[in-house]
């Protein structure tokens, strides 16, 4: 079980780990609006990653129906993308922050639609099934013949996946305490482009 465990939390972090528009959107969000919007936002993908990890691990056929919808995946997830973008340049054009730092006017507000969009992303993504279908394929086989292994397994995925966005989110935070209420109003542009840019981006490349 221990065995499981330790290779749930690699393959967590090694799909976890890769900088994307998720990664952005918890860096962003934590300069925003402050430390636990960014671990909603963290635990939004931790939990579609342990979604997959069990289809994955127990040998549901639900991972083989979602690959063959590859094409409207990708274009919910990336017309979710563009939109979250869109709206973060709209911040930035109506003058976000200049009064006051986002986090001490919104406090605790917002965080289940962090947790939601997030888990949209990261369920929508047709590269999240395929890496979980080459990681967890062969270890789930094996896990299979262990009564609860499988189970385990996906403790394993969502604690490691968990962990990285925790480590992503504190080095934000920690950051976040350099960077100027000005700098802050720019990252919503920035981060906004390159979203908005990403998310058109895959949606047409689905599309063509």
């Amino acid at each position: 079980m221990i065995e499981e465990l330790l290779k749930g939390v690699g393959v967590g972090v090694a799909v976890a780990a890769p900088v994307g528009p998720i990664g952005l959107l918890c860096i962003k969000r934590t300069l925003a609006d402050g430390k636990a919007s960014g671990m909603a936002s963290g635990l939004g993908a931790a939990s579609a990653d342990a979604v997959y990890g069990f289809m994955v691990a127990a040998g549901l056929a639900a991972t083989g129906i979602l690959v063959s919808y590859v094409e409207p995946l990708e274009i919910f997830g990336g017309l979710l993308i563009a939109i979250l973008g869109a709206l973060s340049i709209r911040a930035f054009l109506k003058g976000a922050g200049a009064k006051a730092k986002p986090a001490d006017a919104k406090g605790g507000r917002g965080l289940v639609p962090a947790f939601a969009t997030t888990f949209a992303l990261t369920i929508s993504n047709p590269m999240t099934i395929l890496a979980f279908v080459a990681l967890v394929a062969g270890i789930g086989a094996s896990a299979a013949s262990s009564p609860g292994a499988a189970y385990v397994l996906v403790l394993g995925v969502f604690a490691g996946s968990a962990l990285w966005w925790l480590f992503l989110v504190t080095a934000a935070s920690t950051a976040r305490s350099k960077i100027t209420q000005s700098a802050t109003r720019w990252l919503d542009l920035i981060s906004g482009l390159v979203l908005l840019i990403w998310g058109g981006w895959i949606a047409l490349e689905a599309l063509a």
